[in-house]
């Protein structure tokens, strides 16, 4: 079948010589063109599955426990290396000293 279509695209149109092309195609106007692009994203949005309220308070939940969960290990191991360079930092020139 689509071997068909090719040869149909193929063949030179109907009471034109193989020197003469078929009409070219009429440009769309910018209004037209900016008209069917909402149509078609208007026609792909009612295509989409959208989450229940449901499902939305569940997402949120779970992304506002990861980002506090990783606050708080960020901010212990900021704080723990923190302590440690003070105590290295504190320790070291006490060596020196005596």
């Amino acid at each position: 079948m689509p071997d068909d279509k090719i040869e149909k695209l193929d063949t030179p149109e109907k009471g034109l010589t193989k020197t003469q092309s078929a009409p070219a195609k009429r440009r769309v106007k910018g209004s037209n063109r900016i008209a069917r692009w909402f149509r078609e994203m208007r026609s792909e949005l009612k295509k989409v599955v959208w989450p229940t309220p449901k499902q939305i308070v569940n997402n949120t939940f779970v992304a506002l426990t990861v980002m506090t969960a990783s606050a708080i290990m960020i901010w212990a191991l900021d704080f723990a290396s923190g302590q440690i360079f003070q105590a290295i930092i504190t320790y070291i020139p006490r060596l020196f000293r005596g």
